[in-house]
């Protein structure tokens, strides 16, 4: 499976949004308290798991948004991206190229945008 790294403080926030410049970013924010942001995180898993080979050129990373807060809010401010949950966000060059909350959060829908 790819790799998923959580990321809890905002100096891996700023390293990961940096290191976007070289290789696309995915970021996916997770409520660890919502089944709909459960069901999403199922989705997005099976994407991760589906997918290695065409994942390479991608880092992975989740935020548990009521635990890590900050870090959701400055991904918000960051990417001018208006905060939900569940939410993916992927970043190209430190720019939102594309994003999908709640129920759109499928691995078919990721599968026609990322690959």
């Amino acid at each position: 499976m790819t790799q998923l790294k959580e990321i809890t403080s905002l100096d891996e926030w700023k390293s990961a949004l940096e290191g976007s410049s070289q290789r696309q970013l995915v970021v996916f924010k997770h409520s660890t308290t919502c089944p709909v942001s459960a069901n999403a995180f199922t989705e997005f898993s099976n994407y991760l798991k589906n997918n290695e080979a065409s994942s390479a050129n991608t880092d992975f990373i989740l935020v548990k948004v009521i635990e890590s807060r900050p870090v959701s809010n400055q991904i918000a401010e960051d990417t001018a991206v208006k905060h939900e949950s569940p939410q993916i966000i992927l970043i190209k060059d430190k720019a939102k190229y594309w994003t999908a909350s709640h129920w759109s959060i499928t691995e078919a829908h990721m599968n026609a945008v990322m690959n």
